[in-house]
């Protein structure tokens, strides 16, 4: 009796064991998925800030990954709540009501966009956060990379340049700011001299660089990255304004992959009464046309991601402003000296990159607005930049493409004054018969005229012929002399 009386007692404690073990094996569970999950529960708390709540909260606000990487919440919520609370002229990103003598021409002339407006909105204004409601839940590295922030600028207005400063520092984590570095192409504007240096002196983390004489953005950006100190380079425009906790999730992609170059979404900052607004689409990636022209494009449904918070991948970038790991940068041989200025250093750059092992990508949780122009309010160094890049073909005519796989379309021009346009070669000459001189022009004996270029209206036509004119020097490299004499006297 006694036998069966402790086998009977046995079998209730370990059915007790179970019981009170097996639950927690359970709980267990579900501690460990939810603190190594990178997705954490959370709450709106006052004014929808997301709080993390439960057993995936360690230390303050960090918590541990499947890889071991401690992540954080880098919110800045003093600061987000500051902002909402803003009123006055464009808080909140709103447009500025303009009146007619708002839109005068002056207000264009010197910069491209309505200076005007842009004196009469806080430095410091606040923005709409637009971020896909995942990018408020996510936590990034704890220890990130430090970085240097690159803004050239020629000619700028005082504040619009000042609110792009302004933006950076008031918006980004003051321990991943290693230095702002102002690179100043040569500007001869006043307030840009003296005025602007004592300006920044309160500012003990900007720096201000000028360039000797006028050098173009590629280069006046070279001088500041090879200035720069921080882990990290990132490039601005100097007309932009940082969004709420921009540039962690830039840094934290290239903390997990040095050979990653990152851009933030490029919201659009109206010229004319400077309302913030998201740019059309948010699942587009970078993509360019036949004539070099950068286009944004959908990503195909197949390739679209479940999150559309996640960074995606993109063939190229559209130039102004973007992250890279400063030694990758130069192992890439960073920006080629000879580009004068812009429409084509992001090419440049996208396809070293991927050549090399690395990746472009988009980072939607990283929202930075941008100024894009009316027009380009200054003349370019070194003449004129044409978007369109051909590779020719001499034969009997000037054909687009690689000589050895060449398209079937040709340089055609009707008469003086008329636009250059790519036809079906039909071999007969008259239209599409050229001359390339020791002028460097292309010459047209049916037209009596040459090619020439319209850097504001983005086209080519025939104009008189003019040796001294910049704009009708077409410089090709790897010509073959003796080719093209035989062409030239040929062609007589």
């Amino acid at each position: 009796m006694r036998r069966k009386e402790k086998r009977l007692l046995q079998f209730a404690g370990l059915l007790i064991a179970a019981l009170l073990f097996l639950p927690n094996v359970g709980l267990w569970s579900l501690y460990r998925d939810r603190v190594f999950d990178n997705s954490p529960d959370t709450v709106d708390g006052p004014g929808g800030i997301p709080i993390i709540q439960g057993l995936n909260r360690m230390g303050k606000d960090a918590q541990v990954g499947r890889d071991g990487v401690r992540r954080k919440d880098w919110h800045d919520y003093e600061a987000i709540k500051r902002d909402a609370s803003r009123s006055g002229n464009g808080e909140q990103g709103k447009a500025f009501p303009l009146s007619e003598a708002d839109r005068v021409d002056q207000a264009y002339r010197e910069n491209g966009f309505n200076i005007y407006v842009s004196d009469r909105i806080s430095l410091n204004r606040s923005l709409p956060d637009i971020r896909h409601p995942n990018c408020k839940q996510k936590l990034y590295a704890e220890r990130l990379p430090n970085t240097s922030i690159i803004i050239p600028f020629h000619n700028e207005g005082w504040s619009s340049l000042l609110r792009t400063v302004h933006s950076v520092l008031n918006r980004s984590p003051p321990q991943l700011i290693a230095e702002v570095i102002l690179v100043d192409d040569y500007s001869d504007k006043e307030h840009l001299k003296v005025a602007l240096e004592e300006y920044m002196v309160r500012m003990p983390k900007v720096r201000i660089l000028r360039t000797k004489k006028r050098e173009g953005l590629i280069r006046t950006r070279l001088l500041g990255a090879g200035a720069a100190k921080g882990e990290v380079i990132t490039f601005l425009d100097s007309h932009c304004e940082a969004n709420v906790n921009w540039l962690p999730p830039l840094l934290d992609r290239i903390a997990q992959n040095r050979k990653s170059i990152v851009c933030p979404m490029i919201d659009v900052i109206d010229h004319d009464n400077f309302g913030y607004e998201t740019q059309a689409g948010d699942a587009m990636r970078g993509a360019f046309d036949w004539e070099m022209y950068y286009k944004r494009i959908p990503i195909p449904p197949e390739l679209q991601k479940e999150d559309p918070s996640e960074p995606f991948e993109s063939p190229v970038m559209a130039g102004g402003l973007f992250a890279v790991d400063r030694k990758w940068f130069w192992e890439l041989g960073g920006y080629d000296t000879g580009l004068e200025i812009w429409g084509g250093e992001q090419y440049e750059i996208s396809f070293k990159v991927w050549m090399c092992g690395g990746r472009m990508e988009d980072i939607p949780c990283s929202r930075v607005g941008h100024i894009y122009r009316k027009y380009v309010p200054y003349k370019v160094p070194g003449g004129v930049s044409l978007a369109r890049v051909f590779t020719f073909g001499w034969r009997e005519d000037v054909r687009v493409g690689d000589p050895m796989h060449t398209k079937k379309v040709c340089f055609d021009a009707i008469s003086h004054n008329s636009p250059v346009t790519l036809y079906d070669c039909h071999g007969m000459k008259g239209n599409q018969l050229w001359r390339y001189r020791k002028d460097k022009s292309l010459y047209h004996p049916v037209s009596n005229s040459c090619i020439d270029s319209s850097p504001t209206e983005r086209r080519v036509f025939m104009n008189t012929c003019d040796p001294g004119s910049p704009s009708q020097q077409w410089l090709f490299e790897r010509t073959n002399a003796t080719v093209l004499e035989r062409f030239n006297r040929g062609n007589n």
